[in-house]
This record gives structure tokens, C-alpha cells and sequence, in this order.
């Protein structure tokens, strides 16, 4: 059963509603965080960071899964590729990454009875199209996602 994104304008470290809420967003695969979406993210937890360093081996499609309240799970999801645009003018998101992340975010959603909670992830330093990445979302999706834009 496909449930509903929802378009909400405010803060998605600041999640609405109650019961269990995971925020989802997307890292790069070379241990970068220091821009975008991250930024505020560790303004609010240090976790999230912290976990990030200490992972191994930055494989794309993994998703790291960090408790920061007791309701609330970061997953960092990793589907960008470097930092920046390749030589022949890639964006560095990795859709076919973003749908795995996804796949295994939504199974954990599903299984905790979670709504999810992100900004529109993939559309600001990792270049991606957000129809693109809307089409995954509602293709993979099966619990209720609520996407944040800024006040």
C-alpha cells in the first residue's frame, strides 16, 4: 500500500507529529560532512556526525541508522558519489544508491510503524533532479513522508 508525501514548509530536524519518525538524508561516499543538510543535522545532535566518521568503508547504498531521541532515528544514507561534479559534468548523487537507501529506510519504517521526515534530499550539493528522486520515493515508499522546505 503507497502512502502519501506530504509538503510541509518548516524544519526537518524538527519533525512533526508523533510515534516514531526516522529523518532520512544523503552522504557522500568519501567521508565528507561539513555542508548542506548535514549542517544543521549536527547542530541539533552530535551522533549523527560521529557515527559517520567512524564508519569503514563508505559504500554506496548503505544506510547508517543513529538514535538521537527516543523517537527519532538519523539515517544517513549513502548515495552521493565524491563532493562535486565529475569530468563529464555528473552530479554526484547516485540514483540507483538513493533507491536502496530508500528500500532499507522504508523496511525499517515499516517494520518500527515510522513516518519519515527529510528535507528534499539529493536536489541541493549532490546536483540531483527532484522529479527524479520524487518518482523513487513514491515507487519504494510504503509509509507516510513528509519533505520540508525551509520557512
Amino acid at each position: 500500500m503507497r502512502k502519501t508525501i506530504h509538503y510541509l514548509k518548516g524544519d526537518a530536524t524538527q519533525p512533526i507529529g508523533d510515534g516514531n519518525k526516522i529523518i532520512v538524508h544523503i552522504c557522500n561516499d568519501i567521508g565528507k560532512w561539513g555542508a548542506g543538510f548535514v549542517l544543521a543535522v549536527s547542530k541539533r545532535w552530535t551522533e549523527p556526525e560521529a557515527e559517520y566518521r567512524k564508519i569503514n568503508d563508505y559504500e554506496l547504498g548503505n544506510v547508517q541508522y543513529v538514535s538521537v531521541e527516543d523517537d527519532i532515528i538519523i539515517a544517513n544514507m549513502i548515495a552521493q558519489h565524491g563532493v562535486g561534479y565529475d569530468e563529464n559534468n555528473n552530479p554526484p548523487i547516485q540514483y540507483g544508491a538513493l533507491r536502496i537507501c530508500l528500500a532499507d529506510v522504508n523496511d525499517r519504517a515499516y517494520k518500527s510503524n515510522a513516518t519519515l521526515h527529510m528535507p528534499r534530499i539529493g536536489t541541493g550539493l549532490a546536483g540531483g533532479d527532484w522529479q527524479v528522486i520524487e518518482n523513487i520515493i513514491k515507487n519504494v515508499m510504503s509509509v507516510d513522508v513528509y519533505v520540508y522546505d525551509l520557512n
